[in-house]
């Protein structure tokens, strides 16, 4: 059986060291991924689309090429994150651009030493 979008993007977090999910139920439930406290991955419950935190010039590089992906709203945008959709029969190819959002996302926020930890920095 098919996993889910969201069970996927879980798969791609879940040997992250210390990452966590927590669900806003303020905001119905939507997960969120954190390590240390910190969001790194805010996803729709239905995991139809997430947002990462990039540097400035790829996240205006990926919302420039990309006609999914836009800054994303309450002035996160500003600060290099980017909302990308997920299409329901998203191609492997769009698997992997995700997965390597995931990872710059976390390697920017979690410590150094987590990161490293991860194999995402040198």
């Amino acid at each position: 059986m098919a996993l889910s979008r969201l069970q996927r993007l879980e798969k791609i977090i879940a040997p992250l060291p210390e990452a966590t999910r927590v669900d806003i139920e303020a905001w119905g439930g939507q997960p969120t991924f954190r390590v240390r406290g910190r969001n790194f991955v805010f996803a729709a419950n239905d995991g139809s689309s997430i947002s990462v935190k990039l540097s400035q010039a790829e996240a205006a590089a990926v919302v420039a090429s990309d006609p999914d992906a836009e800054p994303t709203g309450y002035g996160l945008g500003r600060h290099g994150w980017v909302s990308i959709r997920i299409g329901a029969r998203a191609s492997a190819e769009r698997w992997r651009e995700i997965e390597e959002w995931v990872h710059t996302s976390y390697s920017l926020v979690a410590p150094k030493t987590l990161a490293r930890k991860a194999g995402l920095l040198p």
